[in-house]
């Protein structure tokens, strides 16, 4: 690693979250690591007004702007722009633990080379002794990068640590029509790298505000993956043959409810059922309804629709 000037330069893609972008930062103020070791940069990403006076607030965090639709345009930038080793991804409207990137840090010079780390993303709650709806729901559901490093080989962008050398052997991020962290993901397995969990890398999102939230973030993702199925054989077929199972998976899936140990108590686990029930129909509705249609994916539709996370 370089000897001068700072070893992590962490990413953050923006839009339209200037009170979010406020509690992420405040979150990096308070980091555990020395602030020598890290730099900061965040890249709107076409905000009705870019976020200066935020930026202004801390110090150590430089801003830049990238003009082409997409989180993973965004980070592209942010990459270029960033000075550190280490590169370090999280999201605008997330929260870092206070020992997140000593953590980080120390867990990527204990790994192997051609190692990429994806830390543990839990739900915030401001009231830390109730949930709601939704709190409880996303608190089983949400953000599982266990899951998706151990069983489908690649980590969400919301809380990734890759060495430079290694991001620009993989290559950038694509755009805003494809899931970019599964797209990403495949690339590094395909050039023999290997994803592993870092559970005590962690960060916080808060659960959406609304059904709607939620539904509108499923809709860009079941959009992501009708591109990809389109024209294949058969494609329509098969996707109305996923729709009926999704909507048939909360007979199984409630007992994933019942059992997390991220929840407690018996009124919030009904509450995270209920919810269930009611986005794996919108999904399995949406499917179908998308499958009929060709749209372009919108990125942060209603300025406040997270990065992509599959539950």
């Amino acid at each position: 690693m370089q000897e001068t000037g700072p070893v992590l330069s962490v990413v953050i893609p923006h839009l339209n979250q200037p009170d979010e972008l406020e509690a992420c930062l405040a979150s990096l103020d308070a980091q555990s690591l020395d602030r020598a070791l890290f730099e900061v940069v965040v890249v709107d990403n076409g905000s009705r007004s870019l976020p200066n006076a935020v930026i202004a607030r801390h110090p150590g965090t430089r801003l830049a702007q990238e003009f082409l639709a997409g989180p993973g345009n965004a980070r592209n930038r942010g990459v270029a722009e960033a000075v550190g080793d280490v590169l370090v991804f999280v999201d605008a409207d997330c929260r870092a633990a206070p020992n997140w990137l000593r953590n980080a840090l120390a867990a990527l010079e204990m790994a192997p080379d051609r190692t990429i780390l994806g830390g543990d993303v839990q739900i915030w709650r401001n009231d830390r002794a109730t949930f709601s709806a939704l709190e409880a729901y996303e608190s089983v559901f949400a953000y599982r990068f266990k899951m998706y490093i151990e069983q489908h080989g690649f980590s969400g962008t919301g809380n990734l640590v890759v060495r430079r050398k290694d991001f620009n052997l993989i290559g950038p991020f694509k755009g805003i029509q494809v899931a970019e962290d599964i797209e990403w993901g495949r690339r590094a397995l395909a050039a023999g790298y290997t994803f592993r969990f870092a559970p005590e890398v962690v960060v916080y999102h808060p659960a959406r505000k609304s059904l709607r939230e939620l539904c509108v973030k499923w809709d860009r993702h079941i959009q992501h993956a009708v591109n990809s199925a389109r024209g294949k054989p058969m494609w329509r077929l098969r996707w109305i043959g996923r729709a009926i199972a999704v909507l048939g998976s909360s007979a199984v899936d409630w007992t994933k409810v019942v059992t997390s140990d991220r929840i407690r108590g018996v009124w919030p686990r009904l509450k995270a059922i209920f919810v269930l029930v009611s986005i794996r129909t919108y999904r399995a509705w949406s499917m179908v309804v998308l499958s009929l249609l060709h749209r372009e994916v919108i990125w942060n539709r209603e300025n406040s629709i997270g990065e992509p996370d599959a539950h």
